[in-house]
């Protein structure tokens, strides 16, 4: 697959990084002046110009730097679409076509090309023309009205799921719409929207909402189908808790020596645990500070009730033992940064793993290669 990524920043880069891990040809379309927003202006910068936050979004690409508002560039855009698979961009709603590399123009050059797109909210809609940013999209979609403590203020998802969540969604349409083509000789457009793919993860909120009439609202760390599955303090912190269902609630119970809850008519159901959701976490807490989390995680653990930790991302990257042995920790070498560490992809394939087979791209490293091996005038 040969896919020509006209995307910045992260939900377009995440959708097409993920394609390139598996094994796609890559090739980041960048315009001229500073090329992709990432490269000069997220984040810290190492040795050389281009930020941390471009590095971890764009290996396993090529460069190429093309001005789409000339008419040299456009032809040459153009040309590269001739061969192209898949083109994938993330502008708002009527710049591609302003560019004149929209869908109508390219699936005439290409008949079987995926053309992709990814915007705030869509082409269509009252808010199509609204600017589209993650932090807009969860609060708008309801994501934030359910994150945090309930007297807390408004809060985000710390992950910016709209954002990784576009990509990802995006990337499953494209792998579609591609075996699709190759069946049939005929491409089609994909389009989703940072709006929609947060709209859509919220599964259990919706369900909540259209099954009580109720407005789903904060639990903090709680889960709003069944308990106890949340954090709960210790005494030196807090533990996770996955005692979803009877069996590990007795289980639970049993482990914490507080059996006579088994008894206790407000917690003989899962429905009537969530009705009584603080009396409940407030019997739990009495026991659970009495020792500290390592403690309680084995214990826990060795009764078969799912448990573990609270741990920053230090601890995560340079700690972890799993983390260690499944190498979600990888590295790639830089020509001006030298070994650079990197999350590697979760897909574990047993025949065509996912690989890093080369750095993040310097601005416009591959345009004179490119343009030359598709015989485009430069």
């Amino acid at each position: 697959m040969r896919v020509l990524d006209l995307t910045q920043v992260m939900a377009g880069p995440f959708c097409t990084m993920v394609l390139a891990d598996l094994g796609a040809d890559v090739i980041k379309v960048e315009n001229p002046d500073a090329g992709d927003q990432t490269r000069r202006s997220w984040g810290r910068s190492g040795i050389g110009e281009d930020s941390r936050a471009f590095l971890s979004l764009n290996r396993n690409k090529r460069s190429v730097v093309l001005d789409l508002k000339s008419e040299e560039g456009r032809a040459d855009f153009l040309a590269l679409v001739e061969d192209a698979d898949v083109v994938v961009e993330n502008w708002r709603p009527g710049v591609a076509e302003r560019l004149g590399v929209g869908w109508d123009v390219l699936s005439e050059v290409n008949p079987a090309l995926v053309y992709a797109s990814i915007s705030g909210f869509g082409k269509t809609g009252p808010y199509a023309d609204r600017p589209g940013y993650d932090l807009i999209a969860q609060a708008m979609t309801g994501v934030m009205s359910i994150t945090g403590d309930p007297d807390g203020r408004p809060v985000k998802s710390g992950i910016p799921v709209a954002d990784l969540g576009s990509g990802l969604f995006c990337a499953v349409g494209i792998l579609a719409a591609w075996t699709s083509a190759r069946r049939t000789g005929v491409g089609q457009l994909v389009e989703t929207s940072l709006f929609e793919s947060a709209l859509a993860l919220a599964v259990w909120e919706s369900t909540e909402f259209w099954d009580t009439g109720r407005t789903p609202a904060k639990l903090g760390s709680a889960n709003r189908m069944s308990a106890p599955y949340q954090a709960l303090a210790t005494r030196d912190g807090h533990v996770t808790v996955g005692a979803n269902n009877d069996r590990l609630w007795r289980r639970l119970c049993t482990a914490l020596d507080l059996e006579h809850l088994l008894t206790d008519p407000r917690y003989s159901t899962n429905v009537g645990r969530m009705a009584h959701l603080p009396d409940l976490v407030a019997a739990l807490e009495e026991r659970l500070v009495e020792r500290d989390t390592d403690a309680w995680v084995q214990v826990l653990l060795g009764a078969g009730v799912p448990a573990g930790p609270i741990q920053d991302y230090r601890q995560v990257l340079t700690e972890d033992p799993h983390v260690k042995a499944r190498e979600m920790v990888a590295t790639f070498t830089h020509p001006v940064e030298g070994e650079v560490p990197v999350l590697a992809s979760p897909l574990r394939l047993s025949a065509t793993p996912p690989v890093i087979r080369r750095p993040p791209p310097l601005l416009g490293e591959h345009t004179d290669e490119l343009l030359a091996r598709e015989h485009v005038s430069s």
